[in-house]
């Protein structure tokens, strides 16, 4: 078994009955990360005096209140001294071949930043949570082959963004464009992140090899009001900060219709109310994205048109996939 000189970091919030089967997982791999970190986010189980009992080998994080996503795996990256981190979420099990395959791709092409798993859900078992996020020229997110079965993953290959459940970056890179940007507290702040390092030239790669075991939003719900709000606020906020100027105005009338659309499924779905909070509130916050925006774009190396062409046109068909299987079989799954 050798050491990966890794920093892997688990964020966690009252989910202590997630972490023995997740850390035994760690235990298990083939190959060791050199420092495993468990960010506790003011969790009120007990988590950080069961993780000193039961994982003496786990250096424990605990925050005084809860920081959400973004910022709370920031805190654990301070931590780090490791050449790369790997970010985990707490509701997973990987496979004993995962490190050894998200390393490969970083160890071969010093061109790649990111390297995103192969993600799968424990229920319904069989099926594809993401094969490695993708990016819509009217300015969403989706996740290749969600919701399908495993046989529909694909071979390892580019793609726009990682996933957060399971996903690892070089640290320096993490660090030049600034971590997580902790306004997002969470949802969205995997594709920001990979959205900002892809404008400095870093590449993407999904490893079909590194396979995770994800139960799947087990601190939010995929379709809570709560889910709503930060997904539809934060898919502006990453839309605005970082589409190159050419690439903003070319996707702004697909993006209105992108929200339209929205707008009529949530109000479907009993959910407009949440939809136009995050809208307001996007909105509201207008001059802080700017000014973040102006920093962004005045640091990017990359020609828009290169990633215009990794972007996906067709955002109709790939959002109606999405949702008919998180507002279908995933919460029907809810109720069983």
């Amino acid at each position: 078994m050798r050491s990966a000189p890794v920093c892997l970091i688990v964020l966690t919030w009252n989910g202590r009955g997630w972490l023995t089967d997740c850390l035994n997982a760690v235990r298990a791999l083939d190959a060791q990360p050199a420092e495993v970190v468990v960010v506790d986010n003011a969790s009120t189980d007990g988590t950080a005096d069961f993780l000193r009992d039961a994982f003496p080998e786990v250096r424990v994080v605990q925050l005084e209140r809860n920081v959400g996503f973004a910022a709370g795996n920031n805190a654990g990256a301070r931590q780090a001294s490791a050449e790369y981190l790997v970010f985990l979420n707490n509701d997973t099990r990987v496979q004993p071949q995962w490190l050894s395959a998200l390393l490969a791709p970083v160890d071969a092409d010093a061109t790649v930043g990111l390297v995103t798993s192969r993600v799968e859900y424990m229920d319904p078992a069989g099926h594809i949570d993401s094969a490695g996020d993708g990016y819509l020229r009217c300015g969403g997110a989706f996740k290749h082959a969600h919701g399908q079965p495993v046989s529909h993953a694909g071979p390892s290959r580019e793609v726009f963004s990682a996933c957060g459940a399971g996903f690892l970056i070089r640290r320096n890179l993490f660090e030049a464009v600034g971590g997580f940007d902790e306004d997002f507290f969470m949802v969205y702040e995997d594709v920001d992140l990979s959205y900002r390092a892809r404008l400095r030239g870093s590449r993407c790669v999904y490893a079909s090899e590194a396979v995770v075991l994800h139960a799947g939003s087990a601190s939010l719900g995929r379709v809570s009001a709560h889910a709503v709000f930060y997904g539809q606020r934060n898919l502006e906020w990453t839309w605005i900060k970082n589409s190159p100027s050419r690439l903003f105005w070319r996707s702004l009338l697909s993006h209105l219709a992108y929200d339209v659309a929205g707008a009529a499924g949530y109000a479907v779905r009993g959910q407009l109310l949440s939809w136009g909070r995050a809208k307001w509130a996007a909105l509201r916050s207008l001059p802080a994205v700017l000014r973040k925006r102006r920093v962004i774009q005045g640091t990017t190396t990359v020609d828009p048109d290169a990633l215009w062409a990794l972007m996906e046109a067709d955002w109709i068909a790939r959002k109606r996939r999405e949702k008919h299987f998180d507002f279908g079989a995933f919460s029907r799954r809810g109720q069983r």
